[in-house]
């Protein structure tokens, strides 16, 4: 049994390694993260943080410091939040105050799909929960006898139509919150975009000055509100730093929106909603080409896109999926396959371990791999013994294939595993789609488990050759 964590001892020793408590300019979390900020990258020991107990791995990017902990990282976050000096949620009081060093973080395309994860990051229980609670209604009306009129399916299904519906709201949010600026005008810009939406469904006619503005539904959507934060995160902090700062609490909010709403309206908002039409022709086209290269390819390279932390990154393609097709047979597919694939590598791993507490290490990260969470398996096994990695990479690989030949999809967003089985039932209650899942599940674990198997009894022989 793993020793019980000692979260303000793992506090401490980040801290530390940080350069102290002054230097941090923010903490935040996802899942299986902590996030942080720093205010002079040039005091960080990269050392010392990858030895504190209880991290698994870290991942630097673009001026953030990703500690890999895993589920219970909340407890740790709480710890932080009783720090006063460090700023929580991703932000900071004064913009002008935290000087991030954000040298040689990598490239142009690194910086967007970095900004990109870092934005859905903190969506993804709204998501999850709101995913699944779709999943739960499609049980509830085919096996359950719950009528679609009765106030049962209403309030289940008021639950996941808000979700996604009021999406632009929590991604205005989190993506103003990302860059450092006022997180409530990014809800405020969301909201300003679905109340457009609702009034285009009133056939309600906008002009502005004379120009008229595009007819757009903004609701579900990813890339217009994104945008449109880009621009406010311009205009608020220019307003911020030219205006007196008597006069900042009033005309900054103000002035920042009325710059940012037309412009938004007029032209980044179409620009976004056109770029996620291309995208979404692009993606469909690509699966229908080659379905089962495709999802091969999603299902074999996984692993190294939660390495790197750019798994999250893909959230904005599977919404367009979603909002095309009605499902996603491309990106969750090939992440269930990939996901099955990390547990299969992760177990066999610990069945050719000698040594009791990586063994128990390799089990654990095998378990929370079933469980969709795959950071402990791809830190703590793949990356650092090898042979796991290509391992998983099989598995992957071969439970894309079947689920691109097969036709494989999952209905919502949420987990890509057999916990969230529900997703895999079709809106009528066909089983056929789950049933095709759980093999693409069992296919994948089972070629990663022999793979890994093989693999590591034959670099276990090498060792003992070479001794």
């Amino acid at each position: 049994m793993a020793a019980k964590k000692d979260y303000a001892a793992m506090c401490s020793a980040i801290v530390s390694a940080c350069g102290g408590e002054q230097n941090i300019a923010n903490v935040a979390h996802c899942m299986t993260r902590l996030r942080l900020q720093l205010k002079d990258a040039s005091t960080f020991d990269e050392s010392a943080a990858k030895a504190v107990s209880g991290v698994i791995g870290l991942v630097v990017q673009n001026g953030e410091y990703q500690f890999v902990i895993g589920q219970d990282v909340p407890s740790l976050y709480e710890e932080f939040l009783k720090i006063e000096s460090i700023a929580a949620g991703g932000s900071v009081d004064d913009p002008q105050t935290a000087k991030v060093d954000h040298k040689d973080h990598g490239s142009v395309v690194n910086a967007i799909l970095s900004f990109l994860g870092g934005t859905f990051s903190p969506v993804i229980p709204v998501i999850v929960a709101g995913g699944l609670t779709g999943a739960v209604l499609t049980l509830l009306v085919n096996f359950c006898g719950v009528s679609s009129d009765s106030g049962t399916y209403q309030f289940f299904s008021c639950i996941n139509q808000a979700t996604f519906y009021f999406l632009p709201v929590f991604i205005g949010f989190s993506a103003a919150q990302r860059l450092k600026s006022n997180g409530y005008l990014g809800a405020f810009l969301g909201a300003v975009l679905l109340f457009y939406t609702i009034g285009q469904g009133n056939d309600t006619v906008y002009d502005f000055f004379g120009l008229a503005v595009p007819a757009v539904s903004y609701n579900s959507t990813v890339f217009p509100v994104i945008l449109g934060v880009l621009l406010m995160n311009v205009a608020y902090r220019w307003f911020q730093r030219v205006l007196p700062e008597v006069l900042r609490t009033v005309f900054v909010p103000l002035l920042t929106m009325l710059v940012t709403v037309p412009v938004t309206l007029l032209v980044l908002g179409p620009i976004g909603y056109t770029a996620g039409t291309v995208l979404a022709d692009v993606l469909i086209n690509v699966y229908r080409a080659c379905p089962a290269v495709a999802v091969a390819f999603v299902g074999c390279f996984t692993p190294f896109l939660v390495f790197f932390g750019m798994n999250n990154a893909l959230y904005p393609l599977q919404f367009i999926l979603m909002a095309e097709v009605g499902s996603d047979p491309l990106i969750c597919a090939g992440m269930t396959a990939a996901n099955l694939a990390v547990a299969g590598a992760c177990l066999a791993a610990a069945a050719v371990e000698t040594k009791v507490e990586e063994r128990s290490v390799a089990v654990g990260a095998g378990v929370t791999a079933m469980c969709s969470i795959t950071e402990p398996g791809v830190y703590g096994v793949l990356f650092t013994k090898r042979f796991p990695l290509v391992g998983a990479m099989i598995g992957g690989c071969i439970g894309g294939i079947i689920a691109g030949i097969t036709g494989m999809t999952q209905y919502v967003i949420t987990a890509c595993s057999f916990i969230a089985f529900p997703a895999y039932i079709g809106a009528d209650g066909s089983l056929t789609n789950l049933a095709l899942a759980l093999t693409v599940m069992a296919v994948s674990l089972a070629c990663a488990f022999v793979s890994t198997f093989v693999l590591g009894k034959r670099a276990a022989i090498k060792e003992q050759t070479a001794e």
